[in-house]
């Protein structure tokens, strides 16, 4: 479809709006509004247009991600890729955060990559990416 310009933004199911606020908060995510709406939904924002729905409706989870974590693999999103600038860098923000990594660094044909999790275990992968692919 010719007429896509862009993601828009990234709708996230969270199970607390104040430990995901607080999280995303470190990875750079500012506050914009919320929660409203009848989900509800709470926005934040990244410096570089990055933007995130918090969806506020999700149970409390037992600390199993149903998409990643069990041998039954589901349909679904896996993952978000945030393309950064300066892998390396943020591997020394993420140890300065006390925010472990959940797989990597690994490289690929297209770039490099780490893992993290947030507090409701969805993954977010950030990738310095070069540019090619080979694939």
């Amino acid at each position: 479809m010719k007429e896509l310009t862009r993601v828009n933004h990234i709708g996230l199911r969270v199970s607390d709006f104040e430990q995901s606020t607080a999280f995303y908060k470190k990875l750079g995510f500012e506050y914009i509004a919320g929660p409203i709406g009848p989900e509800p939904v709470a926005i934040v924002e990244h410096p570089c247009g990055i933007n995130i729905n918090f969806i506020l409706n999700a149970s409390k989870s037992d600390g199993v991600n149903v998409l990643m974590d069990i041998d039954e693999k589901m349909t679904g999103y896996t993952h978000v890729a945030l393309e950064v600038s300066n892998l390396h860098s943020v591997i020394e923000n993420l140890t300065n955060l006390n925010i472990p990594l959940s797989g990597g660094p690994m490289t690929h044909p297209t770039g490099a990559s780490i893992f993290i999790r947030d507090p409701d275990r969805n993954v977010i992968e950030f990738i310095e990416y070069n540019g090619t692919s080979q694939l």
